[in-house]
């Protein structure tokens, strides 16, 4: 690499940040690690009537709760700052009239009316109406008027855009990163507008200018970028300025079927596409972290998404991604979402938390259900965590301990028979005289009275585990039976006998 790595994620203030987005972040952010440069983040809220309010807000919340913060943005190192598109502005004009002063770009004065009814004129010819060589110079532009004649109009207020004008019957050959080389025709390309009458430069001119001054040594960015890719590089060209490397990441595709991740996805399988919630007047979208999963994890599962490292690892700390992570071994191909892969990822990493971290997390929810305990929760959650994807699957994997069984699993049930009354109030007294009322200590010596009576173990265990449970359910039942203690025990047992 001839310059310092220096890698950018530039989102539109247009609403929450989508998982693509975020995996378009990730990808800057580990490769810049990778290679001791840096990861900063520009706004491009060039197109005001876009702007979302708070989405501005919400994008560096994602990427600080991910982990994955970038080291310079608005209000943070600016070092080439400003790092809002929208307050660079002053800076575009230049840029525009200079390509227009090398006759790299040109002033199109047609309205909106004339050149719909230009479409609309090759419609009716079967044919695709596209503003570039073949009818510049016979449109309304700055081509076919005089120097004094473009002057006046522009100084009489006339409504303008500046067009970038296409070399003709040239082959672009490009390089990608992960795509390799490829070939762009400049005949088949329409002649791009860069700036407005309004003031405002058009993405193509305010991304290649921000770019080169905020000295980007790489542009990684999505797919759907890949055909602005030739007039980008042209752009360097007609600048003189030395163009980064590019690399366009794949698409992530839907779980089912073909075509991109979208939020209706989401909605209709029940997973988020948005890293945090997101609330507006057309309702709730579900973020992954109100759902419940955890940075490392949806990190983890993103950086998969289309990348490996060519072996068959697939747990990462945000450390090992980055000391791994490579352009050359991300696919050309799309990468399917499989939000039952995200759950395992989410499933590994919540039995590496502390069993403390997660009764505290389990807390509000004992608090809600108008749970007071004296109950050890980091006990339970010990014994049942091994089971679950989320935190908020505890109380259905926990229920029974803080409150006994209101009824009873009726297939379950079959294996209370008519001895079992019986079975059940002998095994009462066995609990009545145990002193040391602990897990071992508890199954050692009811197992030693099944032996001794020679009593079949599924005789007691099951109407056992029933009776203090409600179903054929849960842990280790002498850990239930430790945690829950003798007396509450004995009364599930008693409940039991008189109810089935």
């Amino acid at each position: 690499m001839s310059r310092p790595v220096r890698v950018r994620f530039a989102p539109s203030p247009t609403g929450p940040l989508h998982i693509g987005g975020v995996r378009t972040a990730l990808f800057n952010y580990l490769f810049a690690k990778k290679h001791n440069g840096v990861f900063y983040l520009r706004i491009e809220d060039t197109d005001q009537n876009r702007f979302v309010p708070g989405a501005e807000q919400y994008i560096f919340e994602a990427l600080e709760w991910l982990g994955i913060a970038p080291s310079e943005t608005v209000a943070k190192n600016e070092k080439f700052g400003p790092y809002r598109q929208s307050e660079r502005k002053h800076l575009y004009q230049q840029y525009a009239d200079q390509l227009v002063h090398s006759g790299w770009a040109y002033y199109a004065f047609d309205t909106a009316e004339a050149l719909d009814n230009h479409r609309k004129q090759h419609e009716a010819e079967g044919k695709t109406f596209i503003y570039n060589w073949h009818n510049r110079e016979k449109l309304d532009t700055s081509l076919v008027l005089s120097a004094t004649e473009t002057e006046k109009r522009i100084a009489n207020g006339e409504a303008y855009v500046i067009r970038f004008k296409t070399p003709v019957n040239e082959t672009l050959n490009l390089h990608d990163i992960i795509r390799g080389d490829l070939k762009f025709e400049t005949n088949l390309l329409d002649d791009k507008v860069l700036f407005k009458s309004d003031g405002m430069p058009t993405y193509h001119l305010a991304n290649i200018v921000d770019d080169h001054l905020m000295e980007t040594s790489h542009v990684i960015r999505g797919e759907e970028w890949l055909p602005s890719l030739p007039l980008h590089s042209l752009l360097y060209k007609a600048f003189g300025w030395e163009a980064p490397e590019f690399a366009h990441l794949p698409l992530i595709l839907k779980p089912i079927g073909n075509g991109k991740l979208s939020k209706r996805d989401g909605d209709k399988m029940g997973f988020p596409v948005f890293p945090l919630e997101w609330k507006s007047e057309e309702g709730v979208s579900s973020g992954y972290r109100e759902k419940g999963f955890f940075p490392e994890a949806v990190v983890n599962f993103l950086a998969l998404l289309g990348w490996n490292d060519g072996t068959e690892q697939e747990i990462f700390s945000l450390e090992e991604l980055a000391e791994k992570f490579d352009l050359n071994r991300v696919h050309k191909a799309g990468a399917k979402f499989d939000p039952e892969k995200n759950k395992w990822f989410n499933h590994h990493y919540l039995q590496q938390q502390s069993n403390e971290s997660l009764a505290e997390a389990f807390a509000p929810t004992l608090a809600e259900k108008g749970i007071s305990t004296a109950l050890d929760v980091t006990k339970v959650v010990s014994l049942i965590k091994e089971r679950a994807n989320f935190v908020s699957e505890f109380w259905d994997l926990a229920d029974y301990f803080f409150v006994a069984p209101t009824a009873y699993d009726e297939k379950a049930a079959k294996n209370w028979k008519e001895d079992t009354p019986h079975l059940m109030q002998q095994l009462i007294s066995v609990l009545e005289n145990i002193g040391d009322f602990t897990s071992v200590n508890i199954e050692t010596i009811v197992k030693d009275w099944m032996t001794k009576n020679e009593i079949g173990m599924g005789k007691v265990m099951q109407p056992f585990r029933l009776s203090l449970v409600g179903a054929l359910k849960g842990p280790h039942l002498f850990d239930i039976v430790e945690l829950i203690g003798k007396e509450e025990t004995i009364k599930r047992l008693e409940k039991a006998i008189a109810t089935l």
